[in-house]
């Protein structure tokens, strides 16, 4: 069981009679000892391990400031949010605006383009800095929460994972593509794995995730992940945060509120063309496969029972934390797997979820590597490569898609065209035979009975026999 599975299941300590907390409990973490964390963390990793994870990171970043500078990145999404941001700020009409060559709207709530308004009155100059170092710092930050969520690698050892993910994880394509674009997708990653890796008995659990749900409503899916699995208070939480920046939203913009509920939400061509490449979920390979710009029925149908079957892995994985090292671990990424694959349009750089996917898939193929020779096989690291080269391919802009090419694509484009639906499909098959085959070698139930912080039934078996 991982550093944030004890944290979740450990029963909420009883207060005293004067409402108090007893003596000794543990103090809520200063500002200053926040701050200073990362700085300890730091001073107590290897420094040899340290200085050459520092040394490739840096020349990592140096290659990807070469390839951005040619490359080209325009950063239109970050020039829409600070549009967005200005309407606010000076009155304008949110959703008639039209801003870039390709004449892009605002698509987001109106909470969102409220939180915007700071980006009007930067030039756009000093914010593609600020924008594409936020964006470093927060895929440093993604990495430790990765990394917290799985309880791997040892904690010492954190520091140069993170470095190691921050200078590399630029060449995943939907990081690379959060970047060139400007995207928020990293910060909302980190708002919903912060919330999720939070002990269960904090009261303020969930308000993370209803704010990024507010920002952008695919994160509304982790609510229901927290509701399935028993955590009905966060999941509650979640939704009355949300319910809070639609309040906000309707107090300060009610004519935009109005707009976006009733009418532009539905509309989907403000976001874009279904059948592109560019749209990697479950909707959009049905619509490349078909040929067809509406998919209609049949993509309902089939992200539908995605969705059921991808929330009912994630909550087996959950509720089997007695026999699943990392079950929870499991758990969040199943749900986030979900969510990209179930929503209409998913843009490539809506993946940025392949950190703490790999980051899972690392953390089994380290442990399956500690085993004794003679019982260690390689599954794990050959889906860890598998992955990992999936989303460092780029395949969909490799293959011929300009015009009308993503439409009437021939079939023997449509694995590239389609690597991340088929990279999340099998993503969510790997987690439910993970979850069986170690019930299974446990002798428990396959089907859980009773939530895994009640009494058991019988006497539960040791996760350290994992892989058998």
């Amino acid at each position: 069981m991982t550093t944030v599975q004890e944290q979740q299941r450990a029963p909420r300590r009883q207060l005293g009679q004067n409402g108090a907390a007893p003596t000794g409990r543990p103090r809520a973490r200063t500002v200053g000892a926040a701050l200073s964390a990362p700085v300890d963390a730091l001073r107590a990793a290897p420094r040899q391990a340290l200085v050459r994870a520092g040394g490739v990171a840096l020349f990592s970043l140096l290659a990807y400031a070469i390839v951005r500078h040619f490359v080209g990145t325009s950063m239109v999404d970050m020039i829409v949010y600070r549009a967005e941001g200005s309407a606010v700020a000076h009155g304008q009409d949110l959703y008639a605006l039209r801003v870039t060559k390709w004449n892009l709207p605002a698509t987001y709530p109106p909470f969102a383009a409220m939180l915007f308004v700071p980006t009007a009155y930067l030039g756009v100059g000093l914010l593609r800095v600020a924008v594409t170092g936020g964006n470093l710092i927060l895929l440093a930050l993604l990495a430790h929460l990765s990394f917290k969520l799985a309880g791997w690698p040892r904690r010492e050892l954190r520091p140069v994972g993170i470095v190691l993910v921050t200078g590399l994880g630029v060449w995943l394509e939907p990081v690379f593509t959060n970047l060139r674009y400007g995207q928020i997708n990293l910060a909302l990653a980190c708002l919903i794995l912060w919330d999720l890796t939070r002990p269960d008995g904090r009261r303020s659990k969930g308000v993370a995730i209803g704010i990024a749900a507010g920002i952008k409503l695919t994160p509304g899916l982790f609510a229901v992940y927290l509701l399935i699995t028993g955590r009905i208070r966060a999941a509650f939480v979640a939704g009355l945060t949300f319910l809070g920046t639609f309040a906000i939203g309707a107090a300060v913009l009610p004519d935009a509120t109005h707009g976006f509920w009733t009418k532009y939400l539905y509309d989907s061509s403000r976001v874009g063309k279904t059948e592109i490449v560019d749209n990697q979920s479950l909707r959009g390979a049905v619509a490349r496969l078909m040929h067809t710009a509406d998919p209609g029925t049949t993509a309902t149908v089939i992200a539908g029972l995605a969705g059921l079957a991808g929330l009912a892995i994630a909550t087996w994985a959950y509720r089997s934390d007695r026999w699943l090292p990392r079950s929870e671990a499991w758990g969040v990424c199943t749900a986030a797997v979900t969510a990209v694959l179930v929503s209409p349009i998913s843009w490539t750089h809506h993946w940025v979820w392949c950190v703490p996917m790999l980051v899972l898939l690392a953390a089994e193929a380290a442990h399956e590597r500690s085993r004794p020779a003679g019982i260690r096989r390689a599954r794990w690291r050959w889906i860890f490569g598998a992955t990992l080269f999936g989303f460092f391919s780029f395949a969909m802009w490799i293959i011929p898609h300009k015009g009308d090419r993503d439409r009437f694509m021939p079939y023997v484009f449509q694995i590239p065209a389609d690597v991340y639906p088929l990279i999340g499909l099998g993503f969510l098959a790997v987690s439910a035979l993970r979850v069986h085959s170690r019930r299974r070698a446990a002798g428990a139930p396959l089907v859980p009975l009773q939530r895994a912080d009640s009494a058991p039934t019988h006497r539960p078996v040791k996760v350290g026999a994992e892989g058998r």
